[in-house]
């Protein structure tokens, strides 16, 4: 049984937060948690990286908007518009700004999983988005927040659905953990040999603190090991290229990358597009694993670099705006170059020419980079050290796809009564609709 309920039937509270400089507060630098819309992305659960930080007297001052465990944070205003996310304990305590409309469900009569799962629907965000282009600057605001209606089933169909999604995405939030422990890893590895020249010696010692040998570099005005070399980008990449303009189209074609797919040091190919390759062949601009790829044009984006781990497709692009970075092999490891340019990326955005909003980076620039180049035998050994690394990332990018498709596929279906989930979760027929959308062409 179900009925058409609104948000503001199930929920004992529908508020939103304030802007702290309104109130007298501030920004610290470590405090409560301060959740703003970005925090709220396309994952079920708050990106704690954006979070910004109050005092604990700010925070009593807005009373109003302090967070609880199992809020629905619906973002109300600007670009993040129609998200939505759970907040949990490790995200409190916590607050949050005037464009996080926070709604506090009723125990009993909804669950927090069905709720969240139901409103991000692609059909529900979309509606959501039109209703808010109403006004003359998009918003959504705290009475059209409560009047948004949904499928009200009964509390134990509510957290059978809300659970089998929710196992789905805890894998994912599993694997993405288990990523970035690898990449800490690897980037740690790289800081204290390549950064902090503290590499094993001879005798297995670090280098730089057992007092090895250190030469003054005039080019970079500091100190590097003995034997070590510095050259510019574009001696040891073998080429730096720009992308294609596409020919976009909406089916067939290959993937070709955007700017919006370079984020966080890493490639979202969720954001990619379709480019016809019969019209314009651009077959010479595929992209390799361990190439580098770096934003190139325009303000806020510019700068960004990935590597390459993985591919989606095997045929990728990456249109005009991004360039790649790639290297010879018998001069530098490409892995190694790689780390090189990652953590170099506020240092590579600095390469840009031009006024704010036509800002731009030439390859010419960007081959001028000074790079510190190790011998070759410890590049191999850094190598050989993190690719396995990187191959278990690359897994763990790949079933994460896999396992977004299909909660993506099962979450209409669960909604609509298409699927059912009996009393077990592992029930025949949740079992045999999960086994069609991995099979091919049971879709």
């Amino acid at each position: 049984m179900s009925e058409i309920a609104t948000l503001k039937d199930v929920s004992e509270l529908i508020t939103k937060g304030t802007t702290p400089t309104s109130i007298g507060g501030q920004f610290v630098s470590s405090g409560i948690n301060f959740i703003k819309s970005e925090s709220i992305t396309n994952s079920k659960y708050l990106n704690q990286e954006v979070f910004g930080f109050i005092d604990e007297e700010t925070d009593n001052k807005l009373k109003r908007s302090k967070l609880a465990k199992d809020d629905l944070l619906f973002s109300i205003a600007g670009a993040y518009l129609g998200k939505i996310g759970i907040v949990r304990d490790i995200d409190l305590p916590a607050n949050t700004n005037q464009a996080s409309g926070i709604v506090r469900l009723k125990k009993g009569i909804a669950d927090v999983d069905y709720v969240y799962y139901y409103f991000s629907q692609n059909e529900i965000n979309r509606y959501i988005q039109k209703l808010s282009s109403q006004s003359s600057q998009p918003n959504l605001n705290l009475e059209l927040l409560g009047k948004l209606e949904f499928d009200l089933k009964d509390i134990s169909t509510q957290q059978k659905i809300g659970s089998v999604l929710s196992s789905l995405d805890s894998k994912i939030e599993l694997n993405n953990r288990i990523n970035a422990e690898l990449e800490a890893m690897a980037k740690t590895l790289y800081d204290y040999w390549f950064v902090q020249f503290d590499f094993p010696d001879k005798n297995g010692k670090p280098y730089k603190t057992s007092g090895g040998k250190m030469v003054w570099n005039n080019e970079l005005k500091r100190e590097i090991p003995k034997g070590w070399e510095v050259k510019e980008l574009s001696v040891v990449a073998s080429s730096i290229m720009r992308g294609i303009s596409p020919k976009y189209i909406e089916n067939g074609g290959i993937c070709v990358l955007n700017q919006k797919c370079i984020r966080d040091k890493s490639i979202n190919f969720e954001p990619s597009r379709r480019h016809d390759n019969e019209s314009k062949d651009a077959t010479s601009k595929l992209i390799q694993y361990g190439d580098v790829l770096v934003n190139s044009t325009g303000f806020g984006t510019l700068g960004r670099v990935a590597l390459v781990k993985r591919l989606k497709e095997p045929i990728t692009i990456v249109d005009s705006h991004i360039t790649i970075v790639r290297c010879h092999n018998q001069n530098i490891k490409k892995l190694f170059l790689g780390y090189s340019m990652l953590i170099r990326q506020n240092e590579i955005e600095g390469l840009a020419e031009g006024s704010t909003g036509q800002t731009e980076l030439s390859r010419i620039n960007l081959g001028q980079l000074k790079m510190v180049i190790p011998p070759i035998e410890m590049q191999s050994v850094f190598e050989n050290f993190i690719n396995p690394q990187l191959q278990k990332i690359a897994n763990n990018e790949g079933e994460n796809e896999q396992l977004s498709e299909l909660r993506d596929w099962l979450l209409p279906m669960l909604m609509n009564g298409q699927v059912t989930v009996c009393s077990s979760t592992t029930s025949y027929e949740i079992e045999e609709e999960m086994k069609m959308a991995v099979e091919p062409g049971k879709r």
